[in-house]
């Protein structure tokens, strides 16, 4: 092997081990099933930036910078997460609670431990009065490294409580139902799922958040999700979404009026 194959495959080990490639892509993305010696100068780069950048700070970076100050009155709402939130659309698409000016920040694939580290700059800074934190699925998942139950629930305990600091009001949701993931093969998640979120709704009623529990409108007789609500069992389809919405919403009024 040449020194520079060895250095790609160094970059490609350690890249996959972050997670931070879209969750769902990870085994058929072709920056991880090519071999090194075969990328371009703009795979390599690219590569090269996902580790330079582990929390995605870019990621909102420039969306961030052109966001006006909330305006008098406004309740401005943060959505907070991975793909699920990401999957609800653009901010400002007819897709995302169109008519309601939230914004969503949601970057596929990360874990909660990266999501802490941006939560200052994508939650914090934007001024929000409420921000709903979807998270945890893609630790149990080990997208980047092995998480205990304890870890997620700090992780999500520090966002809190870097809200609460601020004044801004926290809907907690539960982890959606997932019976397996695709990325995953083997991996019985279900328990696990269920375990973590009965933490979350502990901790919810013990610090008198809002809890926003998807898992109880959304689960099968697996604790998964069926294939008209998550075709792959993870990431909603419209029809997910459009049992989520109102669940959503209700939980964001709820803070409101909190």
């Amino acid at each position: 092997m040449t020194k520079l194959s060895y250095r790609l495959s160094i970059l490609l080990a350690a890249t996959s081990l972050l997670g931070t490639a879209h969750a769902q892509s990870t085994a058929t993305d072709p920056l991880f099933t090519a071999a090194p010696e075969s990328l371009q100068p703009q795979q390599v780069r690219s590569l090269q930036q996902r580790l330079s950048d582990w929390p995605q700070l870019a990621y909102y970076r420039e969306q961030n910078a052109r966001l006006p100050a909330p305006r008098k009155g406004e309740a401005r709402v943060v959505f907070y997460g991975d793909s699920i939130t990401e999957g609800w659309g653009p901010t400002g698409s007819e897709s995302f609670f169109p008519g309601k000016g939230y914004l969503n920040r949601g970057i596929s694939g990360q874990t909660t431990a990266q999501m802490l580290l941006r939560f200052r700059q994508d939650v914090i800074a934007l001024h929000p009065a409420v921000v709903v934190i979807l998270a945890g699925t893609n630790d149990i998942a080990g997208n980047t490294g092995p998480a205990s139950q304890a870890m997620i629930e700090d992780n999500l305990h520090s966002m809190v409580e870097l809200a609460q600091a601020h004044g801004i009001k926290v809907v907690l949701s539960s982890v959606l139902p997932v019976s397996a993931y695709p990325w995953r093969p083997g991996l019985q998640p279900a328990a696990s799922v269920r375990a973590l979120n009965a933490a979350l709704k502990g901790y919810a009623e013990q610090q008198r958040l809002v809890y926003l529990d998807y898992h109880a409108a959304l689960g099968n007789a697996d604790g998964g999700l069926d294939k008209a609500l998550a075709e792959d069992g993870v990431h909603p389809t419209p029809a997910g979404y459009a049992k989520m919405a109102p669940l959503a919403e209700a939980a964001v009024a709820a803070a409101l009026a909190h």
